[in-house]
């Protein structure tokens, strides 16, 4: 007997769903550029071949998704808005949450994310940004005894920190990305942790070690930090037969 194959239900695409995928498709291409426009409202009902409602679903996506602008009167057709980080920071968060990634794989990123981005802040950073991480360590070991949501804010403003001094867009967007997704899962666990106090004191003396490496410009020992501090944080959330692929990135 033939072995059985398990299909998974179809999803149905919808007419203003592919109008989205053609005009974002033409953007990536580089056939609509920034500070172009589209065709009028009747003249894409036209080429697309639908209802003007199907059409002004899709204009209004992509304008949602910060790629076009459209104006109250304007007798032009939409604007293509040229890039931004912030919508960048928008696509990717829903592609995050929409495919289920996984803890660990999201973890993974992380660690591979911030690394990098410490690694680069060790050599480009300057005084001021150097300073506004050192406050950060200083809010973060003010507010241990404080509970972990003001632990946490302070956690972030160092990332955000480090991150702004990787000098990279990308770096930044996507660590942001993958460490709201990370901390969306499992904020909770931490924050009723039994040891809540302890691992707030654990992952500040991490913190400190990357501080420390930053400040003296060694880039490779403040990639390590970050990946240690990060594994020993956050590992013990994963189950052990998914922690393989955490432990390989501990390796240099």
């Amino acid at each position: 007997m033939d072995r059985a194959v398990a299909f998974e239900h179809v999803r149905p695409v919808r007419l203003y769903e592919r109008i989205v995928e053609q005009v974002e498709d033409a953007i990536v291409r580089g056939e609509l550029r920034p500070g172009e426009r589209l065709p009028s409202e009747r003249e894409l009902v036209s080429q697309f071949g639908t209802s003007r409602s199907t059409v002004r679903e899709a204009l209004r996506v992509l304008e949602s998704n910060g790629l076009v602008r459209s104006r109250p009167g304007d007798p032009n057709g939409p604007e293509v808005l040229p890039f931004t980080s912030r919508g960048l920071t928008k696509q990717l968060r829903r592609l995050a949450q929409a495919d289920g990634l996984g803890l660990a794989e999201l973890i993974a990123s992380r660690m591979i994310l911030d690394s990098s981005a410490n690694r680069l802040a060790a050599r480009l950073r300057t005084e001021e940004e150097l300073g506004t991480m050192e406050a950060a360590i200083d809010a973060m070991r003010a507010a241990v005894d404080d509970g972990y949501a003001a632990f946490g804010e302070a956690d972030l403003a160092f990332h955000d920190a480090v991150a702004q001094a990787s000098r990279n867009t990308l770096i930044q967007v996507c660590n942001l990305v993958v460490r709201d997704t990370v901390l969306s899962l499992i904020s909770d666990r931490i924050a009723h942790a039994r040891n809540a106090r302890a691992l707030m004191r654990t992952s500040l003396r991490h913190h400190e070690g990357v501080l420390t490496a930053i400040r003296a410009r060694d880039g490779r020992a403040a990639a390590e930090a970050s990946r240690r501090s990060l594994y020993d944080y956050y590992a013990g959330y994963v189950p052990a037969t998914d922690r393989a692929a955490l432990k390989a990135l501990l390796e240099d």
